[in-house]
Parts: C-alpha cells; structure tokens; sequence
C-alpha cells in the first residue's frame, strides 16, 4: 500500500511557534484510510525545513527552522482481510531548542474498500499526536506540553482514471490547537486526492483544514526505490501564516525516507 508519510502538531505556546509531526499511515500531511498489515513495520524519517533561511535560536525572528521525526509503526490486527490496526510511536526533534518531551503515540482501525461489497469505500477511524504532557512550563521553551490528542474519521473510494479521493473530518485538544489570536481552531476537513503514476511514481494533494498550525495544503510525489522504500518530496502551505508560517518564518519543504518490512517473516535459503 502507498505509504506518505508527514503530519504536524501546533506549538505555539509561550510565543514558542512550531510544527510536530505524528506518523500513522497518510498522505502528504493528512491520514490515509491505509492501515499497515500484520506484522508489517513501517520506520519513517521526515524531515521538515523553511526554505532558503538560516537556523535561528529563538522565536518569530527571520531565521528558519527544523523539524525531524522519528516514527515507528506496525500492524497488529492478525486476521487482516478486510480489516486493520496499527500502532505507531515518534520521536520528534526540533532545531529552535529541542523538545524536552519527544514522545508521541498513534493508532488507526480501517475497513478496506469493497471487504462489504464493490461500492463499500474504506473507512479509518484513528488518532495521533498523543503526547505525554498535558501543561507548559512557564520559562523553557523547550518544555511544552504535547498532549494534542487529534482524532479523525475518514471515507476514501478509488476510481480507476482519477485515482484515490478522501474526504473525513478531525477533533483536537482545544487547549492547544488555537489560531494566531488564541481562538479555539481544532477542529476541521480533511481531504485529499492521490494516485499511482507508474510502479515506481505516486502524487498527492491533501488538506487539513482550520487555522491552528496544523491547517494546511500540501503536495508531494514519492518515488519507490524498492517495494519496500520509499522517498517523498513535498511542500506544506499553512492556512494561518501568523501560526503556520510566520512563526516558523515561512511554508516548509517535505523530505520523508520510508521502510517497510515484514517483522515475522523468514528468509529462505537455497
């Protein structure tokens, strides 16, 4: 199944601005209805980084920045025919002063499209961005709190000439998703279009809607080295420029190296 890895989080605390990134299976930025399969381990590494701005240390200045994230994900439903579940873990690193609280947790249930019937889309249900903690320390940045606790659902039906369509809708922790005035922004649309160009090329648009600093429209095409590794090339374009963008100093580029490999499987010998 496409693998596209990349989602970001708001943390804009303390005048602190940024982007996390919690990776269950998806598109660009958005879930997929895609589930891993069972026993199947997904390692991702996405980076994200303003283009054309140098690093800075500190917080709405000119300077660009960086984030990288590390995830882990595998599929842990055994009778997968026409369902799935996966669990995934992150670790998620920042250039404006690290993150004290790196860890974040996602899972996902999906229906297959046609396990009911040739008309049956797929459906996903799931969350990501669950982090550990749940308040922001006064005086370090680098402490906030993680907890954004986004929940989703989707529907997805693939039409052979034009390719996948999604559509779904997500929740958030109102706490923390807020726009650039400090108003609630967690909730919204997710959509997205993708489609197999060839056995080795894959394209996608998605959207995520609201102004908090997940809000955004990306694109991106991924090319298959292998079956089993992917790499993806993509750009972010953030809804609220005063959250998405001038706190982390402009849209970002998108480069995410993927794996997958069968954790249960053995090799056989000649």
């Amino acid at each position: 199944m496409k693998r596209a890895f990349a989602l970001l989080a708001a943390v804009a605390v303390l005048g602190f601005g940024g982007k996390a990134f919690a990776t269950p299976s998806t598109q660009i930025w958005i879930p997929s209805t895609d589930v891993q399969g069972f026993s199947v381990v997904h390692l991702g590494v996405d980076t994200y980084n303003t283009p054309f701005k140098g690093q800075t240390n500190g917080a709405n200045t000119e300077g660009g920045h960086n984030v990288i994230n590390y995830g882990l994900t595998v599929g842990v439903l055994p009778n997968d025919e026409k369902f799935g579940l996966e669990v995934g873990v992150d670790y998620r690193d920042f250039s404006l002063g690290g993150a004290k609280n790196p860890l974040l947790l996602n899972a996902k249930l999906g229906v297959k499209e046609g396990a009911f019937g040739e008309a049956m889309p797929a459906i996903a249900v799931g969350g990501y961005d669950f982090g550990t903690k749940s308040s922001s320390s006064a005086t370090d940045a680098a402490d906030f709190r993680t907890d954004y606790n986004i929940t989703y659902g989707l529907l997805a039906k693939s039409f052979e000439s034009i390719g996948r369509i999604s559509v779904g809708y997500f929740s958030g922790n109102d706490k923390v998703l807020l726009d650039h005035n400090g108003d609630k922004a967690n909730t919204g649309l997710l959509a997205s279009w993708d489609k197999s160009l060839s056995d080795k090329w894959w394209a996608a648009i998605d959207y995520m809607g609201g102004n908090s600093a997940y809000g955004a429209l990306s694109f991106g095409i991924c090319y298959y080295v292998t079956p089993g590794a992917s790499m993806i090339f993509g750009y972010d374009i953030y809804n609220d420029k005063d959250i998405g963008g001038k706190n982390l100093n402009g849209d970002t580029f998108t480069f995410q190296l993927d794996v997958n490999f069968d954790a249960l499987s053995h090799p056989h010998h000649d």
